[in-house]
């Protein structure tokens, strides 16, 4: 039998070879080397597979998995072997050498369930400065005051069996979904510094389709209305604010 690796890294791919060189060297460059790294791919056409198959290391290739983003998270998750999982996808990469082994430091110390950091983002070729954040807590995160990045997360491989995994219906606000659903019964450790770089581009499913983004947020968060509905009530004043903003910056596209 293998032995169980320490964490599991899924990396979902369709035709990135224009950023995947980024992604794999931040996990060979890891100090924690217990590492398998599981690739997702929607059946790339371009150098995508030609990279993998050249990269070294403890791997796996899931080929041609269709259905969308959240089943190729799951088939990920449904294949790994290791204690922890994170998903870093094929245009993102962490932002030092050292990410691995701080998070399984916090893991072993604070005995929690998940843990999470915060994500830096690489836009027009700058490192935007982080954005300030509020402490988490699941009323500050069901507000939408708290923010969990989802290139950031780490969790416990046994987690999924108490909470689920990713909706497969959705496609924007699967990861919303699961914090709010795994908060409830699992308090994370937080780490106050980025983890992981995001490149904010124009095929980016957040960037490209924001109004959709947020209307099935706005769906997602409604479902747990009865654990938190005054953090609720705050959210949706959030939100008629902000898509009142992004229907007229689309306005005046």
């Amino acid at each position: 039998m293998p032995t169980e690796p320490t964490f599991s890294i899924v990396t979902c791919t369709w035709n990135s070879a224009a950023t995947l060189a980024d992604t794999l060297a931040s996990v060979q460059r890891q100090t924690c080397r217990d590492v398998e790294h599981i690739f997702v791919d929607g059946g790339s056409t371009d150098g995508t597979l030609d990279m993998i198959a050249a990269y070294p290391g403890n791997k796996r290739v899931l080929h041609d998995v269709g259905g969308g983003i959240s089943r190729a998270m799951n088939q990920g998750i449904e294949a790994a072997r290791g204690r922890y999982i994170a998903h870093l996808h094929s245009d993102d990469y962490y932002a030092s050498d050292d990410v691995l082994a701080t998070v399984a430091d916090r893991f072993e110390q604070d005995r929690v369930d998940w843990v999470f950091g915060k994500v830096q983002v690489l836009k027009d070729g700058r490192l935007v400065p982080p954005y300030p954040t509020v402490p988490y807590s699941y009323r500050a995160f069901a507000s939408g005051r708290a923010f969990v990045a989802h290139p950031a997360v780490f969790l416990r491989r046994a987690v999924f069996e108490r909470v689920g995994m990713f909706d497969e219906q959705l496609k924007y606000a699967m990861d919303i979904d699961l914090w709010l659903r795994l908060g409830r019964v699992a308090r994370p450790a937080a780490i106050d510094r980025p983890l992981t770089i995001f490149r904010d581009h124009a095929g980016s499913v957040s960037s490209a389709n924001k109004i959709k983004a947020r209307m099935e947020e706005f769906q997602v968060r409604r479902r747990y209305l009865r654990q938190a509905p005054l953090a609720f009530g705050v959210y949706c004043l959030r939100y008629l604010k902000r898509m009142r903003a992004l229907r007229a910056e689309a306005a005046n596209c």
